[in-house]
């Protein structure tokens, strides 16, 4: 007997590539358990299914950045207690972090793929599962975006929940409507300008001497070379260091709320008096609209 929930959860996570540097992600989730029914007829309690795998997958994954341990770039060391350097060191992009090991997800692995975070989830949930359960199957799949997309990274220091993690992210897509009608064209350059970007706030820049980072890190980073953040919130002091032409610098937090206002205020003036709505997307399904 195969059980099967489709949209089980949204992962919108980060990950370390050695030719995009950090990827913004969103991935739904669709799991099928095979086995045997139990006493009560069933193989598995669907609200189980949606609350002890769900729950697994959201604390492991979700809102984290991914990192390939096995891959040649990435190189990890304790740092003070509960937190980890992580430095990445591609020719394209080197990227440095000092953050709570929550803020992280170490995948065993030489590069992140749907593939490579599958394998880590069902090594995770598989000893979990009641014993007349014999076989799971997780699929991550791409929503179906037809239009222009993007793939941003952030961290929103005020939240009091995961969004606080400095490099979590999310694969988006945008509608750009001017006077009641799509612009893809513009839509295509918000696509482009934003793809696998860094979303980082103004107050949340600092010199690189204001970092604690790995040695490796401090002889790599420089204030002519990277964008340098650092931010206390709820789960700890979060630190990051990522090449300038990954970032763009906004002068607000990033909520979505916010990225939809700067996007419109951006477009605005060219313009003039038509009227421009923008639905900025925070993964799937969800987002904020602002009009002028």
């Amino acid at each position: 007997m195969i059980l099967f929930v489709r949209d089980l959860t949204v992962i919108d996570a980060a990950y370390l590539c050695p030719h995009r540097g950090v990827v913004g992600e969103s991935w739904l989730v669709d799991v099928e358990l095979t086995g045997e029914l139990n006493e009560m007829s069933m193989l598995f309690d669907f609200s189980r299914v949606k609350k002890q795998l769900k729950a697994i997958i959201d604390a492991e994954v979700d809102h984290r950045l991914l990192i390939p341990q096995k891959a040649s770039e990435t190189m990890i060391e304790p740092a003070a207690a509960g937190y980890l350097f992580v430095d990445f060191l591609s020719e394209e992009h080197t990227i440095h972090l000092n953050c709570p090991e929550q803020a992280f997800a170490v995948i065993p692995a030489a590069e992140i793929s749907t593939e490579t975070v599958t394998d880590y989830l069902l090594t995770l949930i598989r000893h979990q599962l009641p014993g007349n359960i014999d076989g799971l199957k997780i699929t991550l799949r791409h929503e179906h975006i037809p239009t222009p997309n993007y793939h941003y990274t952030h961290g929103l220091k005020k939240h009091d929940g995961n969004c606080q993690r400095i490099a979590h992210g999310h694969r988006s897509m945008i509608e750009l409507w001017v006077d009641g009608a799509r612009d893809h064209a513009l839509e295509q350059y918000w696509a482009t300008r934003w793809q696998d970007i860094y979303l980082g706030t103004e107050e949340d820049l600092v010199s690189v001497a204001e970092l604690e980072l790995s040695e490796t890190g401090q002889e790599l980073v420089s204030d002519q070379q990277h964008y340098c953040f650092r931010y206390t919130s709820a789960q700890g002091d979060f630190q990051l260091a990522i090449p300038k032409e990954s970032c763009e610098i906004i002068d607000t937090d990033t909520t979505v709320e916010l990225l939809a206002s700067y996007i419109a205020a951006q477009l605005k003036p060219q313009l003039g008096e038509k009227e421009l709505k923008v639905v900025a997307y925070e993964g799937v399904g969800k987002g904020a609209i602002e009009v002028l």
